[in-house]
């Protein structure tokens, strides 16, 4: 594990507890993958657990991968969230995901994997290293407090300070589809740069496709938002 040495790090995480105790949100950070699809299936019984996290498919431990769960004051799961290290063994992250992007499909659907497609965007050509992808991202109760709050922000950068104190990664990625981007949801979240077009999902039986984004920062970029005053960003996360 790789802790954090710069003060933004130590001052998001004072100003974030706070905000969350205020909000009465206790947030629980595990590596135990079974446990987590057992707790999806009572809380977001309407949102599977994603294929990248599912330990069925996937070699899953504290050393490449965590989750986190959040509850509100009554004790129920409001939100979840995971991160993954990537295996790209030395290759540039387009060249790992022309491979593997059938790995990353949206869940709950019947997915056309001979129609769909990756395409890399300059970014993907760049990023190498240690590459984290976020995933998993869900809110479910009090979704206007949230708003209100700004905390969805707040949870976004929560997962992205954790992933900065277990492996330091040279970048985070995310994929995210064109109705989620247009919301503003990589923007609330912290993410610096979005690339259009990267993904094309065909779902048997359905002619028009889902496109999406994929999100992305670097190590620079985390720092960056992490040192940036938690009521500069929450203040515009609606």
């Amino acid at each position: 594990m790789t802790l954090l040495s710069f003060q933004s790090g130590e001052r998001f995480i004072a100003s974030s507890s706070e905000a969350l105790r205020k909000a009465g949100i206790t947030l629980t950070v595990g590596y135990d993958f079974r446990v987590y699809k057992e707790l999806l299936e009572d809380a977001r019984p309407d949102h599977l657990i994603g294929l990248p996290f599912d330990p069925v498919a996937h070699d899953l431990s504290e050393n490449n991968a965590f989750w986190v769960v959040g509850r509100n004051s009554k004790g129920e799961i409001m939100h979840t969230q995971a991160m993954r290290m990537l295996a790209l063994k030395g290759a540039k992250l387009a060249e790992y995901l022309r491979r593997s992007f059938v790995e990353f499909p949206p869940p709950g659907v019947d997915i056309d994997f001979h129609r769909s497609r990756y395409r890399a965007g300059p970014g993907s050509h760049r990023i190498a290293g240690d590459v984290c992808y976020h995933g998993e991202f869900w809110v479910g109760a009090t979704p206007r407090e949230f708003k209100t709050a700004g905390l969805s922000s707040l949870l976004g950068r929560y997962a992205f300070w954790q992933a900065m104190q277990h492996w330091d990664p040279d970048h985070i990625i995310a994929f995210m589809t064109n109705a989620v981007v247009y919301k503003g949801f990589p923007a609330r979240h912290g993410y610096m740069h979005t690339e259009p077009g990267t993904l094309r999902w065909f779902i048997n039986g359905q002619d028009a496709p889902v496109e999406g984004f994929m999100a992305y920062m670097d190590r620079e970029d985390l720092r960056f938002i992490l040192d940036m005053p938690l009521s500069d960003r929450s203040s515009r996360a609606a």
